[in-house]
């Protein structure tokens, strides 16, 4: 994953040795634009969501955010809207190791319009350092991997957005996985699990990509690090925010 402003900061030892440049180069990649303009699918407020939160981590995830259709939806616009490739230098350079297709878009009513439907309710109850959630970033990302891409270990830098705001919490949202109607078709995709490790390298948790699934993990200082499991078979679809504090 990346900052909110699109960079992605490698494990702790290599940030020392540099921060991921790759990401800056990421402020530049992909489509980029301000204000929806109506090309957004609508979606619908979310009633009854279930949160399950992994022990001992502030790791979340909330089945059906989206609807299978919302997901399809947004899929055909981002194609339509058009991809860039991501890379970047490679851990022997300092940055995470990153292959994948990316758009950028800074879009406040989308931004709203998601949190509104739901992950405004999730962050009723939570603070952080006496911050509460407000909203979500409003630079929205979809990332593209095709078969053979990954995103390397990693961690989510939390960004100051002024005025005593900050991103502390990364959102992720699958927009395809298990549950599409590709998967009853022979198109399901294989691989690109979210995986998240302690700081001995174990693994903490296994986030298969299911449509509509979204993810929630901490991010800056408390981030666990992690990776973007290579892609086997087919495509996995992302939609990428943040949770802002004040």
């Amino acid at each position: 994953m990346e900052t909110a402003g699109g960079d992605a900061a490698p494990p702790p030892q290599q940030q020392r040795r540099n921060k991921s440049s790759a990401a800056n180069k990421g402020k530049k990649g992909g489509a980029s634009g301000g204000g929806g303009g109506g090309r957004w699918p609508p979606v619908k407020p979310k009633k009854d969501l279930q949160v399950n939160r992994l022990k001992g981590t502030h790791l979340l995830t909330v089945p059906n955010f989206f609807t299978s259709a919302e997901a399809k939806a947004f899929v055909d616009i981002a194609e339509n809207i058009g991809f860039t490739h991501q890379g970047s230098l490679g851990p022997l350079k300092g940055e995470a190791y990153r292959d994948n297709d990316r758009i950028s878009v800074t879009d406040p009513l989308l931004a709203q319009t998601i949190w509104e439907s739901g992950i405004n309710k999730i962050f009723e109850d939570i603070s952080i350092s006496g911050k509460v959630a407000t909203s979500l970033n409003p630079n929205i990302r979809f990332y593209r991997y095709t078969e053979g891409q990954r995103f390397g270990r990693h961690i989510d830098e939390s960004v100051d957005l002024g005025d005593g705001s900050r991103t502390l919490y990364t959102l992720l949202i699958y927009l395809s996985g298990k549950g599409s109607a590709k998967e009853s078709s022979g198109q399901a995709l294989v691989g690109g699990e979210t995986v998240f490790y302690d700081h001995r390298g174990g693994v903490v948790a296994e986030v298969a990509p299911v449509q509509g699934l979204a993810l929630l993990h901490l991010h800056g200082a408390k981030c666990m690090l992690h990776e973007a499991r290579v892609v086997k078979k087919n495509i996995k679809y992302v939609l990428r925010s943040d949770v802002v504090f004040a």
